[in-house]
Order: C-alpha cells, then structure tokens, then sequence
C-alpha cells in the first residue's frame, strides 16, 4: 500500500518527458540509474568498513568469494529476462499487448525450467564450498548455511528482473527515479543491523534476501503503475521454445560474463589466500566505479538503440554505437587517471592503507577494468541483433584462456594479483579484436574506420596513466587523517578529475566527435 502511493505521488514527474526524444529517455534512464548508483557509493562506503571490521578479514575474504561463487549459478536460471527485455526493446512501439503478456508468460515457463538445476547446483556448492576454502571446522556449518541463503536470494533477484526488464525493455526505466534510490539505503540499513547484532555472515545473507523481497513488491508496483499491460497470457509452444533458445543463449553468456567479473577472486581466494582477496576487492573498489558509470550510461541508451537496429537505420545505430565508445573512452580516462594518483590516499583514508595492493596492480586492475567496459559495450551491441551464437562462443574461448593462464600465473610462478589480472586480460584480449569485427559486419564499419579511430585516444590514455603512476608516489598525504584528510583528498581528486577531462577532450577526441559530444550535452541541458 505504501509502495503504491509513493509510485502515484512520482508518477506525474516523468509523464512530463513521455513525448520527448531518444536522447532524453536515455538522458532520464542515465540519471535514474545515477541516483541509485551514488546511493550504492555512499552505503558501500559506510558499510564496508563494517563489514570487514565485524566479518573479520578471513571473513569478509570468504563472503566476497561466496557471492562470487553464487553468482556463477546465476546463469543457471536460464536467465530468460533477458530475452524478455531485448524483445520488447526491439517492439516496444507495438501495441499488440497480448503478445507482450506472452513474453512474459514465456520468462515464467522457462524460468520454472531451470528453477530445479538452480536448486541441485546450489545444494552441491553449499556442500561443498567449504572444503574447497580450507574452512576450519568450526565455521563449516556457518559457510554452508550462508552458502544455501543466497542461492534462495538468486532465486529472489531472478524474480525481481521480471518486471524491471519489463520497464527498461518499454524504455522506460526512469520512471523509478527516486523511490528505487530509497530502497538502496533500505537495503544498506538491513546490512547494518545484521551487523549490529552481530549475526556474522548468516545474518547478512538473510538481510540480502529481505531486500530482494521489498524490490520485488516495488517493482511489481511500479510496472503495474507504468506499463498497465503488464500481466501473464498464455504462450504459444512455438513462443516458449523461442525463449528458451534465446535464453540458453544468455544464461551461457551470462555464465562467461559471472566468469569475467567474478573470476579474479575466486583464482586468488582458492589459488593464493582469502586475506588477500580482501585487499585485491578494497583496493578494485574505486576502479570499479568505471565499469558502473558507463553501464548507467549505456544500459540507458539500449532500449532507443534496439529501437533504431529494430527499424534497419544502421547507419544511424553505427553512429550512435560510436558516440557510446567515445563515451566509455573519456569516463575511463579521467577515472583511470584519477584513480591512480589517489587510490592509495583513498584507501589510507578508508580502511587503511596496509590493504593496498601496490601502483603495479592498481595500474593494472585500472586497465583490466576499461578493456572490459569497451567489451561490454560491444556485447551489449551484439545483444540487441539478437544473433548470439558467434558472440558466445567466442566469449567462451577468452575465458578460458583467461582462467588458465591467470591459474597458471599465480599457482605456479606465484605472481599473485599481477599474474592473476595479467593472465585474465590476455584471455580477454581475443574478444578486444573478435567483438568490434562482428559489430562492424552488421552495422556495416569497416575495421580499418575503427583502428584509426582508436590510435589516437590510447596514446592520450597511456599517457595520462603512466605520469598518474610516476607522481603518485610524491603526493604528500601520508598524514591526511580524519575529517580534514578527507576534505583535501575530495578537493585534489575533483580538480584531477577536471583536468584531465579538459585535457582528455581537447587531446583525444577529434573536431567532429567533440562537437557530437557538446550537442548531446547541450540537448540533454535543454
């Protein structure tokens, strides 16, 4: 009840832009994904210090690799919501609303499909995962327990991307703004309290599920609000078996992809230690901003350019797939480089600064990073075509070299996070070349147009990131404490980021793309 009355009380705000173009949907989706994102910061911000202190290291090590390990199941789940949310991307002019409610239908009937293999590997892994971590035994119980909550809180989250992938599918995703932002702080305070009551990781896996649960009746809220259609019909035999084949699809990419993210903890966690998996996560956590401030970006854009591939404007989809790399390549600029002379300030300031890796790993965690982003990007692309077998398997391949050479790296020549980050970037290095080759046969680029437009941007980058590297070690912060230290590291880091932004802009980007950027900025102000 309450749910609903908020959604009623937001749902005039966005009614305001319903007319408006591509670029403002997509501004507006950008901007609900940035509330919720800053939300994100400021409760992992407060909360981790927490974590670790109540978890303990060994203990905040093993829930890292845990939730990395459950995330391997995820793709399990068939992950049909994503077929669903492509789907509806590419007709979300229709009005033919029955055969919207079939989709629906569909990512029931096949999300049922899987929901019993989700069960059997998670069971196996539960039992399991302790023997594989060294768990001494009075802590058995304890990791299988927390183990087993969050496989039942993938089944939760599966739930709730049904109607969220509804919302961003129709393009409408910004009509949350505001009110999912409420729930992420919701989310942080059940953390706390588990953690307050010292209930250990238990206690914070449970607390994880009860915030799956009130998203999942916020998001039913919201999309029966805003997409009235919204509802479950019958699907044809010939429907579901579509889905499902897309779905087996996605669930396999989306195991490449948990493999991608998660990997490099689990490598370490069960090949080196899980203390330091602890600070190879605290020290990746500025870094990873890169990768969710393009994704709010880009996630944004989706919907309109599944409409525009929908409709064969190619050219324009081209043109529009080569402002989001433009894109991609200045945000992770200015935060690569800012990352790299102040990462180490940061984390002194946050958790101390024995947990910090070094300037060779922070260099190349930022790098892993950003090659990852621009895979992504070209993933997403490869998405929207709805033609992913190519795209699979080759993502396939790269993991595994990717997994081998980085197990390789760091059991035997016991290289650590160096040879765990460098052996998976080789690994992703084939999809670095394969992915832009298969965007450019559809949207019809010529490879030779893209090589030349990238030389340009990566010798402004490697620069910028090498001089961050050299004279980070003159920066004199050592004493920065409390509340001042944080002041100057905020003040320093925003007038970092600002020139290299004014830099970047002027030395990376041609004539022709600064003007692009400028009339997008300049239609988003309007």
């Amino acid at each position: 009840m309450i749910l609903s009355r908020i959604a009623r009380m937001f749902k005039s705000v966005p009614r305001l832009f319903s007319d408006q173009s591509l670029t403002k949907k997509a501004t507006l989706n950008a901007l609900a994904s940035s509330l919720d994102y800053g939300a994100n910061i400021i409760v992992a911000f407060v909360v981790t210090p927490f974590l670790v202190k109540g978890l303990g290291d060994y203990g905040y090590g093993v829930w890292q690799i845990l939730m990395r390990l459950v995330g391997y199941l995820s793709p399990a789940s068939g992950r049909p919501t994503q077929a669903l949310k492509f789907s509806l991307a590419r007709e979300q002019g229709s009005t033919d609303y029955e055969r919207k409610r079939a989709f629906v239908g569909s990512t029931l009937a096949v999300t049922a499909i899987f929901l019993p293999l989700v069960v059997v590997l998670g069971g196996v892994l539960a039992w399991f995962v302790p023997y594989w971590l060294k768990t001494p035994e009075p802590y058995i119980w304890t990791v299988r327990i927390t183990c087993a909550i969050l496989v039942f809180n993938l089944v939760m989250v599966s739930l709730v991307a049904i109607p969220q992938s509804v919302m961003e599918g129709e393009n409408k995703g910004y009509k949350r703004m505001g009110i999912s932002t409420l729930l992420v702080f919701v989310g942080g305070g059940l953390t706390w309290t588990a953690l307050y009551f010292k209930t250990g990781l238990i206690g914070v896996a449970a607390a994880a599920v009860l915030y799956a649960t009130i998203q999942l009746i916020f998001w039913i809220t919201v999309v029966r609000s805003f997409s009235p259609w919204f509802g479950i019909a019958k699907s044809s035999g010939e429907t579901v078996r579509e889905f499902l084949k897309l779905s087996v699809w996605f669930m396999v990419w989306n195991l490449i992809m948990q493999l991608m993210l998660a990997s490099d903890v689990v490598v370490l966690g069960l090949l080196d230690s899980v203390e330091l998996v602890t600070n190879y996560t605290l020290s990746k956590y500025a870094p990873e901003m890169v990768i969710t401030v393009v994704a709010m970006i880009v996630f944004g854009i989706l919907p309109g350019l599944g409409g525009i591939i929908g409709s064969g404007d190619l050219a324009r989809a081209a043109k529009l797939r080569g402002e989001i790399m433009t894109f991609t390549w200045l945000v992770g600029t200015v935060f690569g480089a800012s990352i790299l002379l102040w990462n180490r300030t940061f984390i002194g300031l946050w958790v101390g600064s024995q947990h910090y890796v070094g300037d060779l790993p922070n260099l190349l965690i930022v790098v892993g990073v950003i090659q990852f982003v621009l895979i992504r990007n070209d993933a997403n692309v490869i998405d929207l075509t709805l033609r992913l077998n190519r795209k699979v398997i080759l993502g396939a391949i790269s993991v595994t070299v990717s997994l081998l050479a980085a197990s390789i790296l760091v059991h035997f020549f016991k290289l650590g996070i160096i040879g765990m980050i460098v052996g998976v970037m080789m690994g992703r290095l084939i999809l670095s070349v394969a992915y832009p080759l298969l965007v450019g046969q559809f949207l019809n680029v010529k490879i030779w147009t893209q090589i030349k437009a990238i030389f340009r941007p990566i010798m402004v980058t490697g620069s910028f990131f090498l001089l961050a590297t050299r004279f980070e070690n003159y920066l004199p912060t050592q004493h920065w404490q409390g509340i001042s230290g944080w002041a100057m590291f905020i003040l320093f880091a925003a007038l970092t980021a600002c020139a290299v932004l004014a830099l970047a802009f002027i030395l990376g980007l041609s004539g022709e793309q600064r003007r692009t950027i400028l009339r997008r900025v300049r239609a988003v102000i309007s």
